[in-house]
């Protein structure tokens, strides 16, 4: 492990030397290049520096401790901060996803239960457009199907990390864990029983994709315009506005009719397309690298859920990492930062074992 860490240190101070030179801002896209690289290896580098630091200073605590017996606590002390230091470090120095830095396109999707996971996926909308608000990220509704008693058929939006983020906190390093199936436990509003119904709603989040990194031919799309639908607007079902686009070597199939103009709907469309084919460019490429990252879940099937949310109980539960809260109502308002947490830390633990 350190022997990786001296190497790294060393393309820390070439990157250095390299940035300083004005010649290098002559070509902005290389400069941001680099620097993204020197953000990236600036906290292993101080991380291993503390690390070699505290080694230095037990031993010298340790000679002193055989002349004051006061130094001893010291001793102890400065062993606990180092082993955190080797575990910080450890995990600084597994690969991390390279998506990590991306914005993302988040799809709500309702599944079984009707109205009511239309309902439940306008909740799940809100609690992440609150949370984005909460964490000063800039979110963008790209689509959105709504149903007839105020909920989401389903939705897409983009969430965008603000300029300044650090290296891998972009808002997939965040929002990836959400990907999968949602089960409520609730009295549904179209229940006239008081009975407790459970219903689903998927999510899907993808990092978005910028041009350059997914071509598309347009002899591989299928592009078919239509009359817009839903309640509002006076361009609904009056102009064949909306679009849908249809990727024929993979399948994928995806509509927008948010926008009033053909050509909005399309470029939004291509948007999202674009951001799906690099997801399954990635899950491709990892498969064949047999790295098993956690699959997100395509189908709505309330069997196959990632977490629970019981507003009986006022509880939520991950039932990846064994999470559980009897806060629902305000996770709902959008303090879902433990809930995230949760599975981060899992992650890292998991990342950490393998490395072992």
């Amino acid at each position: 492990m350190f022997e990786a860490v001296e190497e790294l240190i060393g393309e820390h101070a070439d990157l250095e030397k390299r940035l300083a030179d004005p010649a290098v801002h002559a070509d902005q896209r290389e400069a941001m290049r680099l620097n993204k690289r020197y953000a990236e290896l600036t906290p292993i580098v101080g991380t291993y520096r503390s690390w070699k630091q505290t080694g230095e200073d037990i031993e010298t605590a340790r000679e002193l401790a055989q002349l004051d017996a006061d130094f001893a606590d010291e001793v102890k002390e400065l062993e606990a901060r180092r082993e955190e230091l080797t575990d910080r470090l450890r995990l600084l120095l597994v690969p991390r996803d390279p998506s990590d830095d991306k914005d993302v396109i988040l799809e709500v999707k309702a599944g079984e239960g009707g109205e009511e996971s239309a309902l439940f996926a306008g909740d799940l909308l809100r609690m992440y457009l609150r949370y984005a608000e909460r964490v000063g990220w800039k979110t963008e509704i790209i689509d959105a199907n709504e149903s007839d008693l105020g909920g989401y058929k389903d939705v897409q939006v983009a969430v965008k990390a603000k300029s300044n983020a650090e290296p891998g906190q972009g808002v997939w390093a965040r929002l990836k864990y959400e990907g999968g199936v949602h089960r409520v436990q609730r009295v549904p509003a179209t229940e006239s029983q008081g009975r407790i119904h459970t219903s689903a709603a998927g999510v899907l989040v993808t990092p978005e994709a910028e041009e350059v990194e997914v071509e598309i031919s347009q002899n591989d799309l299928r592009i078919d315009v239509y009359r817009s639908s839903g309640p509002g607007g006076q361009s609904v079902n009056t102009t064949d506005s909306a679009v849908r686009i249809t990727h024929l070597p993979t399948g994928i199939v995806v509509s927008c009719q948010n926008e009033k103009s053909q050509l909005q709907n399309k470029e939004q469309a291509l948007r999202i397309l674009r951001s799906r084919l690099l997801a399954a460019a990635q899950e491709e490429a990892e498969r064949e690298a047999s790295d098993a990252r956690r699959s997100q879940v395509r189908t709505v099937d309330r069997s196959e859920r990632i977490r629970t949310y019981n507003f009986p109980e006022n509880r939520i539960s991950d039932h990846r990492v064994g999470f559980k809260a009897y806060n629902l109502d305000q996770v709902l308002d959008g303090e879902l930062d433990p809930v995230i947490q949760a599975c981060v830390d899992a992650d890292a633990a998991a990342k950490l074992a393998a490395a072992q």
